[in-house]
């Protein structure tokens, strides 16, 4: 492998990558700017200030906006978190743009805004985007409006590459790792885990009413996302067998969750990846889930068992057969499926490519002869769009390709 890249990653505006986690995005970028500087990459982070020091990567400044008084009493005065937003990324692309080239190699962008995407197509290096989540109208219209020019695409899983299939045809999948040694093998017991953002998608009152069900203890730990669903559905329903273990950092999420007898993951909608998932069978707990979106590529009948999704009675039932499994074999199958050397080793390949890439389009350009303009031809005006094709989880030869379905160049 070859060490020593220069890598900005652009994460969130609103949350450090620090713990206790405000997500497994944060945790996700957290491991992997760790993981990267370890092994001797220069990494700059750009992420809410507070993120952990203790990461060895250097910072990229989130500016800061400060609105006069007449542009804050505007009527098109959006909300004040959408402005911070959008002046933090519009201010990064911008600088990247104008001395990107001097300081990285690539940027990999881990961000849910727009802004990196729309405006990629600015940058002198390559820029790779991992899509943590399924498509959204921001994004789609960042990619629509440049045809894809400026950045590859990766996805956490097969089912958001799929879900995303609308949109774009290239994209590399790159499942998330974590670093098992952080998540040990646990000895297990007789209660039950829960643990992720506590709002209406992740489905806690879910996870609840199974265990209720199954007449086993329930801990609950992770951040309250949504506190008005945590009054409403989470709150009123803890007591001595419904306990609510607060926001932990991982190594006490870890110990909580390596001494449970198994960990019930009871998402409301699709979940692009399951962190979650990982993180429990890592510790050797097995796990009960609703098969929703990409946690079905991740539990086997080694590590756990699925369930219909909202089916409660279904999860309660199949709680004993999860905890009759091998806790060494549930922690075997994380380690083949979901270790984060795989990850690191397949994203740092993926860099090397990009990066080879654009250094030999720019030697390309230098030496062959600029091509004479030719007089358009009848039909330039209107390009028809590609007829959909297959969808493809692959590297294309031709890295110029779009990755934009439907958008075709024309020749010079």
């Amino acid at each position: 492998m070859i060490a020593g890249y220069r890598i900005a990653v652009i994460a969130s505006s609103r949350f450090p990558i620090c713990q206790p986690f405000a997500g497994g995005l944060e945790a996700h970028v957290w491991h992997l700017s760790r993981n990267l500087a370890a092994q001797g990459h220069e990494v700059s982070l750009f992420a809410a200030p507070g993120s952990d020091p203790a990461l060895g990567s250097g910072a990229l400044t989130v500016r800061e906006l400060t609105l006069s008084k007449a542009a804050t009493s505007d009527v098109s005065m959006p909300a004040p978190a959408f402005m911070a937003d959008h002046h933090g990324y519009l201010s990064l692309m911008l600088d990247l743009a104008k001395y990107g080239a001097d300081r990285f190699d690539l940027v990999h962008n881990h961000s849910l805004h727009y802004l990196p995407v729309a405006m990629s197509p600015l940058l002198s290096i390559p820029m790779l985007t991992t899509l943590h989540t399924p498509p959204t109208p921001w994004l789609e219209s960042a990619l629509d409006t440049t045809a894809g020019e400026g950045t590859r695409l990766a996805a956490v899983s097969r089912h958001t590459a799929a879900a995303w299939r609308p949109v774009a045809d290239d994209i590399v999948v790159i499942p998330n790792g974590i670093d098992t040694t952080r998540w040990p093998l646990g000895p297990g017991g007789d209660y039950l885990v829960w643990s992720g953002r506590i709002t209406p998608e992740k489905g806690t009152h879910l996870a609840i009413a199974a265990a209720r069900k199954a007449a086993l203890p329930l801990m609950i730990a992770g951040p309250v996302s949504d506190s008005r669903y945590f009054q409403a559905e989470v709150l009123p329903q803890l007591d001595d067998r419904v306990r609510y273990a607060g926001h932990l950092d991982q190594e006490a999420l870890a110990e909580v969750v390596g001494h449970a007898g198994a960990a019930l993951v009871t998402p409301a909608w699709d979940e692009p990846y399951g962190l979650v998932v990982a993180e429990a069978m890592s510790c050797g707990t097995p796990v009960v889930a609703f098969a929703r979106g990409g946690i079905t590529e991740l539990v086997s009948t080694r590590s756990g068992r699925l369930v219909p999704a909202d089916d409660i009675g279904a999860m309660a039932a199949a709680i004993p057969a999860a905890m009759s499994l091998s806790r060494q074999g549930v922690r075997a199958h994380a380690k083949r499926r979901c270790s984060a050397g795989a990850m690191l080793r397949t994203y740092v390949t993926l860099y090397g490519n990009m990066i080879d890439e654009s250094r030999n389009r720019k030697d390309d350009r230098l030496l062959r002869t600029p091509s004479r303009l030719r007089s358009p031809r009848p039909g330039d005006e209107h390009l028809c769009a590609d007829a959909a094709t297959g969808h493809h989880i692959e590297q294309q030869d031709d890295p110029r390709r779009s990755p934009v379905r439907g958008r075709r160049r024309a020749s010079a």
